[in-house]
Parts: structure tokens; C-alpha cells; sequence
């Protein structure tokens, strides 16, 4: 059974910096790569940060690329995104979950991420 948490959004300025932590439950995760993902408000949900199972490989959109950096911790079934250089454009709410969009079956809650100017 896959579960998702996702923590550590909130309100910061433009320049900010925040750190983003995603709990993930089921062996599948050990198996595939995940991804963090965001929803801008009206807009689609986009894949930003990638990273491997064991942590070797990490990608990212060009749009968060020397700004955003994905690292996961496998003793703690945790992902985590630093996010730095914030800007407002980076407000949306942030999700984690498999890399491979069709892959997916459902979603966490996500966290708000908002940067004020």
C-alpha cells in the first residue's frame, strides 16, 4: 500500500529558502525513482526534481535547475527537497511521489509553498 506525507511548506519571501520532507510508505519507492512535484494555482501539475532509488541520480526542470535540490534519506523512507533562491513563481502546492507520472495511483495531501515578493 502506497502512502504519501508531505511537510515543511508555508510563507516565505521572495530569496527564501525552504526545506521540503516527504514520508513515503511502500517498497515500491526502493524500486523507482520519485519525483516532487507542483501544482501552480490554475495551472497543470508539473514533475521538477527526480532522484533514483539509492540516491545516485538526481534531475531537475530547467525552471528550479541551481536553485532546487532533491536527496533522499532511505533509512527514514524520506525525500526531501531544499528549495533556495525562492521565487514568487515557485508558489504552488508541492507533492512527492514515483517519477513515472503513469505509474502513479494516488496522491498525498501535498504542502503549500508560497513566496511573496
Amino acid at each position: 500500500q502506497v502512502r504519501l506525507v508531505e511537510s515543511g511548506g508555508g510563507l516565505v519571501q521572495a530569496g527564501g529558502s525552504l526545506r521540503l520532507s516527504c514520508v513515503t510508505w511502500g517498497s515500491i519507492f526502493s524500486i523507482y525513482a520519485t519525483g516532487w512535484y507542483r501544482q501552480p494555482p490554475g495551472k497543470e501539475r508539473e514533475l521538477v526534481a527526480t532522484i533514483t532509488p539509492g540516491g545516485t541520480n538526481t534531475n531537475y526542470a530547467d525552471s528550479v535547475k541551481g536553485r532546487f535540490t532533491i536527496s533522499k534519506d532511505n533509512a527514514k523512507n524520506t525525500v526531501y527537497l531544499q528549495m533556495n533562491s525562492l521565487k514568487p513563481e515557485d508558489t504552488a502546492v508541492y507533492y512527492c511521489n514515483l517519477a513515472s507520472r503513469s505509474m502513479i495511483r494516488s496522491w498525498g495531501q501535498g504542502t503549500q509553498v508560497t513566496v511573496s515578493s
